[in-house]
């Protein structure tokens, strides 16, 4: 997403000032991630249910999307992309990378495990059921595929090239929000992208949680979350996407140098730090216009900008409409555009 608008760190136009003082760089990041967990955004793509019995096996190709594994029920192996077999027993959850084919399969009698055909997958909406109806499965497990995102420029699970694999317990309850996933999508009822999106979101919340607590943190293998200076930087961002934030201000947040940090934060994200606050404002603005009636000005004062003919450049740019026009066209059922 790119757009015209000018930040205070550029030409100083059309954006308003603002006089917080930074953080302390020594402080722990549980705030920072706070920050990041609450504007996280859940996209589900599908969910799956697969229910394979003994001697069995099922394969899947390519998504571009992460996906989340989550055994119910029974024991058997799973093999992700070209890496070795991982065992599965219930409570494990495993987040696949995205793009990944994958295999399950199950033990039984000696020989060859009979393949699932696809005359066994049966589509209900967005709901895929993989099972065999003349045999009782051995293993239950939820797949859901899924986008996480800041904006629609940095995802939290797009760059992972490793599966993260978590033990719950069942008081956890994990299943259970997946399971009530898995009805919201069959019911197909007012509101249940929303309420799917959020069971989702809690589930990768729990994950979160865990791994903060576990002697192995898989948060390492995120380059927004591995590296603290920047992570807080990026959380303020998320937090305050309408503040007057300059890169030198960001830079004193992350407890950097401007140079050290330009250089620390383009290598992480791929674009400039402004580059991904214009995203982040737009989205921002997005939000306000669907789910407020606060006109446009305020709106656009609400993103970071003082000059509403800046905004509406900069909008225009991003959602290829006008911000009144984008308002109408979501509160008349249209899609939202994207970027």
């Amino acid at each position: 997403m790119q757009n015209t608008a000018k930040s205070r760190a550029g030409s100083g136009q059309g954006e308003r000032p603002d006089s917080r003082i930074a953080v302390s760089a020594s402080k722990l990041a549980t705030a920072d991630l706070n920050n990041l967990m609450r504007a996280l955004e859940i996209d589900v793509v599908a969910l799956t249910e697969m229910l394979i019995p003994s001697g069995h096996r099922a394969e899947m190709g390519t998504i571009d999307a992460p996906a989340v594994h989550y055994t119910i029920s029974g024991r058997g192996r799973i093999s992700i992309g070209d890496g070795p077999w991982m065992s599965l027993e219930p409570h494990l959850l495993i987040i696949k990378p995205p793009s990944t084919p994958f295999v399950i399969e199950v033990d039984g009698t000696s020989g060859p495990k009979k393949l699932i055909s696809r005359d066994c997958w049966k589509q209900h909406d967005s709901v895929l059921r993989i099972a065999t109806p003349t045999e009782q499965p051995e293993i239950i497990q939820i797949c859901g595929f899924f986008n996480a995102s800041f904006g629609q420029s940095v995802g939290l699970f797009r760059e992972l090239r490793e599966p993260v694999v978590e033990k719950f317990e069942p008081t956890d309850k994990i299943d259970l929000k997946l399971r009530e996933a898995v009805e919201e999508l069959c019911v197909q009822e007012i509101g249940m992208g929303a309420m799917t999106a959020s069971l989702l979101k809690q589930v990768i919340i729990a994950l979160v949680r865990r791994s903060m607590k576990s002697s192995c943190s898989w948060t390492d293998r995120f380059s927004i979350l591995a590296d603290r200076q920047i992570t807080r930087a990026f959380a303020d961002m998320v937090a305050r996407p309408g503040a007057a934030h300059t890169v030198q201000s960001l830079a004193h947040s992350a407890g950097l140098s401007r140079s050290a940090f330009m250089a620390k934060f383009s290598e992480i994200f791929g674009r400039s730090p402004m580059a991904i606050l214009r995203d982040l404002r737009m989205r921002q603005a997005a939000l306000d216009l669907t789910t407020t009636s606060a006109p446009v000005d305020v709106v656009a004062y609400n993103a970071g900008y003082e000059s509403r003919s800046s905004f509406v450049r900069a909008f225009r740019k991003a959602y290829n409409v006008d911000p009144s026009e984008y308002r109408l066209r979501v509160k008349h059922g249209g899609s939202d555009t994207g970027a």
